[in-house]
């Protein structure tokens, strides 16, 4: 079976987005410093279609991040257009006409409504019948590759109270945005079942890998 694959940056004091969430600031304040290390990186501006870029020990975490991955999983909030029934017209997220994905991609939701088509292959499918229904989607249209978990902090709880997930790599920031969402809130004792199996040290960033033993 596909593996369920949780990547993540998050800050020293536990959040993956800053305060103050909003349209004109998704990930909060200071929310963006998070992937700071990532935006020079060459694997990075080749994926948004720029030239040139840096390449350290970052780059083979990257490109292993997006190596046979067929689907994804995000929660609404990483999606866009924020709580209650889809508005006329409906919001179509944060991502462009061509999102970065090329593949299917499942938003949890408790608001129906019709499959997003976008230019590049990106599908965003929204399910309305909980984490379950999402995965199962996602690894049938993965067609035997594994399904990322995008985020954001909620449905990457949801998946990791429920020991969904199989891998996590949590890119660990060097700042402090002392309010706004932690990943581990509430996670219940024992969850969970993952063990510590690689640490990168690159600049800006420290990425730590875990897996289901």
């Amino acid at each position: 079976m596909s593996k369920l694959r949780l990547w993540i940056a998050m800050s020293l004091d536990g959040f993956v987005a800053g305060p103050a969430q909003d349209v004109d600031n998704p990930l909060g304040v200071g929310g963006m410093h998070l992937h700071d290390w990532v935006f020079p990186l060459a694997v990075w501006r080749e994926m948004q279609g720029l030239e040139g870029g840096e390449v350290n020990e970052s780059t083979p975490v990257v490109e292993a991040s997006m190596a046979d991955i067929g689907a994804t999983v995000m929660g609404r909030n990483m999606f866009g257009g924020g709580t209650g029934p889809w508005g006329e017209p409906a919001w179509n997220g944060w991502w462009g006409d061509n999102p970065p994905y090329h593949h299917p991609v499942f938003v949890l939701t408790h608001h129906p409504r019709e499959p997003l088509v976008c230019e590049g292959g990106t599908t965003f499918t929204f399910v309305t019948d909980g984490i379950a229904s999402a995965l199962d989607q996602a690894r049938t249209a993965s067609m035997g590759k594994d399904v990322s978990l995008a985020g954001g902090a909620l449905a990457a709880r949801q998946y990791l109270e429920a020991d969904l997930v199989d891998e996590m790599e949590i890119n660990l920031v060097p700042i402090f945005l002392g309010d706004g969402e932690r990943l581990f809130d509430n996670l219940g004792v024992g969850n969970p079942r993952l063990v510590h199996v690689r640490t990168v040290a690159a600049p800006g960033v420290t990425h730590l890998k875990f897996e289901r033993p």
